[in-house]
């Protein structure tokens, strides 16, 4: 790629879904370092789709959403490249809440170089008009999670495991966001205390009384974002 100005149908004649994710990806890189100043925005996108060698048509065909869809599709790259990082592991030889634990801390450590880009896209999502999307996108995650880990609940169990992961995800990614201790040790033992809630409660209840209860005490995935609005100047 260069500076060219590139469109999408000019540079592949022959477009397919592959292309179109690699080039998202592209865009979606090069437009990270710009949601440190101008947030996520539009200006934010048409920047980094030029340094990725795109023009401004191209923009449009890759997030025709505009905005939702490139923090979206943020979340979906970490997501890919979460199941990246879990493939370089034995996860037969592991435990579910090693698997489980490895999981969100992969994704995280994923996530460690853009920590702006994830409390900018966080204050986004705590919108009103943007809650819904944010609630898909956690879904999305943790489903992807349980599936990684081998999870083959198919009855009330599949989605009260992902309701709690959800909680677990959502609490420490917000830990994580204002953790300055070294290598995020403190936050990898939050992590370790959160899992251990939600393990200790499969072992004792089934109940869905047991479980919100449980839930009551984690931030809910649809709240913790206002916290982080609080915190910041802007999106």
């Amino acid at each position: 790629m260069n500076g060219a100005g590139m469109d999408i149908d000019d540079t592949h004649t022959d477009t397919h879904e592959g292309d179109i994710y690699r080039i998202r990806d592209e865009i979606l890189e090069a437009t990270l370092p710009n949601v440190i100043f101008d947030g996520w925005s539009t200006q934010s996108l048409r920047d980094g789709a030029s340094m990725a060698g795109y023009d401004s048509d191209a923009v449009f065909r890759a997030f025709p959403g505009g905005i939702p869809e490139l923090v979206d599709h943020f979340s979906s790259w970490a997501d890919r490249r979460m199941l990246e990082e879990l493939e370089k592991h034995d996860l037969d030889a592991m435990k579910v809440r090693e698997r489980i634990t490895l999981a969100v801390r992969a994704r995280l450590e994923v996530l460690e170089p853009h920590e702006d880009a994830v409390r900018r896209a966080l204050t986004f999502l705590a919108l009103p008009n943007h809650t819904a999307q944010g609630a898909r996108m956690v879904y999305r995650t943790v489903d992807a999670m349980w599936y990684a880990a081998g999870d083959t609940a198919t009855d009330f169990n599949y989605y009260t495991k992902r309701g709690l992961l959800a909680a677990v995800l959502t609490s420490t990614t917000l830990y994580w966001l204002n953790d300055h201790s070294e290598d995020k040790r403190d936050t990898w033992a939050f992590l370790d205390r959160r899992i251990a809630d939600v393990m200790r409660v499969g072992r004792t209840t089934g109940r869905l009384s047991g479980l919100g209860n449980l839930v009551a005490h984690f931030p809910s995935p649809f709240r913790f974002g206002r916290q982080i609005r609080r915190r910041a100047s802007g999106y």
